[in-house]
């Protein structure tokens, strides 16, 4: 807020609408932002937003080609989700030229497809590793902020510049039988639902030119009513594959009767999905979405700690953000042989995506020592009293098992 304020950009009543923001997101003071947002004259160039991207997207396939200790010969597929930051050459030609990737390597650049494209580009790896056998398929999610914060005067695009902070995450997926008993997890399901169609929803998310033709992301008000939309026939398709039968039923009773006795006052049943799953991560948009899809799914808190903690730490990293939770679970030695885990993310357009994985063992919370939380997840999770008075972020009583 300081920067802001003295850079110049912003009107009072402006920087009174982003503290308010700042306040209340759930975003602590350690998240990263890019240089060229420390600066008082903002003036970024294709070079520092390059650099942004490399940085992130180099460092943590170099960390994940180092703990696999797979070959880059042995990759046939490689997937890159970069939402806004478009150049060419691609991104994954950025990544191909890099690691000297072979010349028959499937490549696939996901870009305008927002906080979801992480999830789709598993689906898509998904479906060209049932038709390309015996390869690896290389996932690297990442975005962009260098060339992105808004500094004109229309308030719908000022929301993003409060939420948005970097990160980036590298996957590395394998149909070979080898791998199975090296593998961490087992993907299940992956189901995905689109509602551009709907005028509203393509309308919500918009990157566009304000009035005197300054480039930012409008949010509208539409977006609640848009992902609400689309989140909940995508959570329907979800419960019909993962859902107890119990579940199932009580669903379909129940529905049933609302049909057939309109007179009578039948509440809709709410499936319990806390008994098909053990491990809960949606995609970390703001607190107040955290808070209505625990209120919507009635997950308890400590289902939410992996998330808001996510939230708190890192902010709002786009597709990446995901898996910065799933690290967290792991960091905290609570993933074990078994469970199931359940991602969920959304963004423009509007979309929704829901994986679920299986774990294939045990995970020691030790055994990884390039987990981004590891170095301060003994101070995870945190309190109100442990924030500055300033940052009310939680109103929640976080887990006290370890």
């Amino acid at each position: 807020m300081k920067l802001a304020r003295q850079s110049g950009y912003f009107s009072e009543d402006l920087l009174d609408f982003m503290k308010k923001i700042y306040e209340r997101n759930g975003i602590g003071d350690s998240a990263y932002v890019t240089e060229k947002c420390f600066g008082l004259i903002y003036d970024p160039s294709m070079k520092d937003a390059r650099m942004e991207i490399e940085t992130n997207i180099f460092s943590a396939v170099d960390m994940l080609l180092a703990k696999t200790g797979v070959r880059c010969d042995d990759i046939g597929i490689l997937i890159v989700n970069c939402c806004i930051y478009n150049t060419m050459p691609s991104v994954c030609s950025m990544i191909v030229n890099r690691y000297k990737f072979r010349e028959n390597i499937i490549t696939y650049s996901l870009v305008g497809m927002g906080c979801s494209a992480g999830l789709r580009a598993i689906g898509l790896a998904k479906h060209l590793l049932q038709v390309n056998q015996n390869t690896y398929a290389l996932i690297v999610s990442t975005e962009s902020i260098t060339e992105n914060f808004y500094i004109g005067k229309d308030r719908s695009k000022i929301l993003p510049n409060c939420m948005f902070r970097v990160g980036g995450a590298a996957i590395l997926l394998s149909n070979r039988p080898s791998d199975h008993n090296n593998s961490k997890y087992q993907l299940l399901h992956a189901v995905h639902t689109n509602t551009s169609s709907s005028d509203r929803s393509y309308n919500c998310v918009q990157r566009e030119e304000d009035n005197v033709g300054m480039i930012g992301i409008t949010v509208t008000k539409d977006l609640v009513a848009s992902a609400i939309a689309t989140i909940k026939p995508n959570i329907a398709a979800l419960g019909g594959k993962i859902l107890p039968i119990k579940e199932q039923l009580l669903y379909i009773i129940t529905y049933i009767a609302r049909k057939l006795l309109p007179s009578v006052n039948i509440q809709p049943y709410q499936p319990n999905f806390c008994n098909a799953v053990d491990h809960f991560l949606p995609h970390v948009g703001g607190k107040m979405v955290l808070d209505g899809l625990q209120k919507s799914l009635g997950f308890s808190n400590i289902a939410m700690e992996a998330s808001r903690m996510t939230l708190y730490r890192y902010g709002n990293t786009s597709s990446s953000s995901i898996w910065y939770e799933l690290a967290y679970v792991e960091a905290k030695g609570r993933v074990k042989k078994g469970d199931r885990v359940w991602h969920i993310a959304f963004g423009s357009g509007f979309k929704c995506s829901s994986v679920i994985w299986r774990a294939m063992k045990t995970l020691d919370a030790n055994d990884d020592d390039n987990n981004p939380w590891m170095d301060e997840i003994s101070g995870f999770p945190v309190t109100l009293t442990d924030c500055d008075e300033q940052m009310p972020v939680y109103s929640y009583l976080p887990s006290e098992v370890d």
